[in-house]
């Protein structure tokens, strides 16, 4: 991973038709982003969610809903913003109207399932497949909690893949740079074994003290008498449910890795509190507080 976010030489970049498949946040904050800074001359939404696609049109994401036969053959730019489990379908069906010169776009939290789900859908083609990943999003899904500036200042991901051509990847990194978000750029092996740790296990974490409330006998009082602790730690459980199942299951290795080493560290915790081991405790305490006080600084 580079130490800090690349600079692209492209300043500026402009597509006339951009396709978004999948209108939910991320694809319909997408939008809002693209019309914003006059990147996309006209913005086509595709999907399987006619109320996420008339509720991205109403906030104006896109200016029309399309489909693949009328709309993928004369794009400039395919943004797949989907579950990533569906994206080799979404690919299959692309294929038959893809254009040599159109681009497309994922934007998926996993990128080695993503690229080989690619490369056995458009074979020579793949080449025009750039892998990216904005780390952006929010406890709440669908079109309407789309934010134009979801992107602002944040880290986007570029994966490229050995057949993208510079010009290919280029003109991507310059769209995220006019979108305001600092670009780095991976491996497909490395993107999923850091972000494994970093996103994919504490979303695991969150939906799991969720459901030991939720399953508690007592649940209703504990919810009652729950603080912002609480609610900082569960807010992620509030995310897409089908997205981080598809999530989980794609990085699954590189997730139970995470686990493991984060289970050790709970049954040294579950020891020292069964032998009534303050110093252990104060110890481990103190190590995460500096790091997580670090961090932050």
């Amino acid at each position: 991973m580079t130490s800090s976010p690349s600079k692209t030489l492209v300043a500026n970049v402009a597509f006339n038709k951009v396709v978004l498949i999948g209108v939910g946040l991320i694809g319909a904050s997408l939008g809002l982003a693209l019309k914003n800074k006059k990147i996309a001359q006209s913005l086509v939404g595709c999907g399987r969610s006619q109320s996420n696609l008339d509720a991205a049109l109403h906030i104006g994401a896109i200016d029309s809903i399309g489909s693949f036969e009328k709309d993928i053959c004369d794009a400039d730019l395919i943004i797949i913003s989907v579950p990533v489990s569906k994206t080799q379908k979404i690919l299959e069906g692309v294929l038959p109207h893809l254009q040599p010169s159109t681009l497309i776009m994922d934007v998926g939290s996993t990128k080695s399932d993503v690229i080989a789900a690619a490369k056995l859908a458009l074979g020579e083609k793949v080449g025009q497949f750039i892998p990216a990943h904005p780390i952006a999003g929010g406890a709440k899904h669908g079109a309407f909690a789309a934010q134009e500036d979801l992107f602002l200042d944040r880290q986007v991901v570029l994966c490229p893949i050995q057949e993208n051509t510079k010009v290919a990847t280029d003109r991507i990194e310059a769209l995220w740079a006019q979108l305001g978000s600092n670009i780095y750029k991976m491996s497909a092996v490395q993107h999923d074994a850091i972000f494994a740790t970093v996103s994919h296990l504490p979303h695991l974490l969150s939906y799991a003290l969720m459901l030991q409330v939720t399953n508690a006998e007592d649940a209703s009082l504990k919810f009652r008498h729950a603080g912002a602790g609480f609610r900082d730690f569960t807010r992620i459980a509030g995310s897409s449910p089908e997205m981080w199942r598809d999530i989980s299951i794609a990085n699954r290795a590189s997730i139970l890795k995470e686990l493991d080493s984060y289970q050790q560290i709970l049954d040294r915790m579950r020891t020292a509190l069964q032998e009534s081991d303050g110093e252990l405790l104060e110890k481990m305490f103190t190590q995460a507080s500096l790091s997580r006080n670090n961090w932050e600084g």
